[in-house]
């Protein structure tokens, strides 16, 4: 395992630096000068030198890059200028929400599709197979910010018995029952994509083993169904469904996006989504190359989990 870890992390690395310098190069080909952005319309040169010192925007642009990247790696990651307040301060505390955010709706998405996709495999029935592939496609072709929409005008206005926005006033872990009812409606929102894909893809995965010599071989020898599936063609159908686990995963820190700006969730996406509407030049940066960070974690983690569980691909990949 350790050596297919090693063979893995160099195109982790080389993904990661190629990202931090195409974010690099994207900023500062936008249109418009961030020191006037950040310092204000009305600011005197001397105001704009500054600025233009502090983030050393009057050195090469190699020096700049060069710099920036010595700082990612010391976590030196500067202020914010027109949100306010530490980079890192912020980013703390935006991944906490985003974290208890995204685990609560992959947590919900993943039970779903473990539940629906045995059921249906389980139990053939056809009317119960119309169902899931009908809501599967509802819920994987319906907007996030329709669903969203719906469930606050549901459950916040016209039926107003959970909190329609905003995160618990005394934290996650003071009163878990009350955190749980702000967590309800956003986490549904972000789950109900993930659950259908995941569902589909699990569905599928079970079929397909459920076609193989050893199924054929325990039903004739009179094997029951049930046994079957949850013994042995689910835990051989799990590691083709880990790496749509790990893309899905990367998906819900997208979705966070929007489900955080509806919801009024000050997570990583409502962060995001203020600096890129203020052009807060530093705190974008930094969140755009956390994002890449993130998902290439999430994918390097589903690609060893992925072979802890299937030794043909790290064997044949030492062979």
């Amino acid at each position: 395992m350790v050596t297919y870890l090693a063979r893995r992390l160099p195109s982790a690395v080389l993904v990661l630096f190629l990202a931090s310098l195409l974010i690099f190069a994207i900023l500062r080909l936008v249109p418009g000068s961030p020191e006037e952005t950040l310092a204000g319309a009305d600011a005197s040169p001397e105001q704009l030198a500054a600025v233009r010192a502090d983030l050393g925007l009057d050195r090469p642009l190699v020096a700049q890059y060069l710099s920036w990247l010595g700082s990612l790696f010391r976590f030196d990651l500067g202020k914010s200028y027109i949100v306010g307040g530490s980079i890192g301060d912020l980013i703390a505390y935006g991944a906490q929400n985003t974290v208890v955010l995204a685990a609560s709706a992959l947590l919900i998405a993943v039970m779903y599709a473990l539940v629906v996709s045995t059921a249906s495999v389980i139990f053939r029935n056809r009317v119960l197979d119309a169902v899931v592939t009908v809501n599967n496609s509802i819920a994987a072709a319906l907007p996030i910010f329709i669903t969203g929409t719906l469930l606050v005008l549901v459950f916040g206005i016209l039926w107003p018995i959970l909190p329609s926005g905003g995160t618990p006033p005394d934290g996650f872990l003071t009163r878990p029952d009350i955190a749980a009812q702000y967590l309800v409606l956003p986490a549904i929102t972000l789950a109900i994509p993930a659950g259908a894909a995941l569902t589909r893809f699990l569905v599928e995965a079970l079929h397909t083993e459920l076609r193989q010599p050893y199924v054929v071989t325990a039903q004739s020898i009179g094997v029951n169904r049930r046994r079957i599936v949850l013994a042995h063609a689910l835990p051989n159908a799990l590691p083709s469904v880990l790496t749509v686990l790990g893309l899905t995963a990367g998906g819900l820190l997208g979705g966070a996006v929007l489900v955080e700006s509806i919801f009024v969730w000050p997570g990583l996406g409502l962060l995001t989504e203020e600096a890129i509407n203020s052009r807060d030049y530093p705190l974008v940066q930094v969140l755009l190359v956390l994002s890449v960070a993130v998902f290439v974690v999430l994918q390097l983690l589903t690609d060893v989990a992925h072979a802890w569980l299937d030794p043909r691909i790290r064997l044949g990949g030492q062979a």
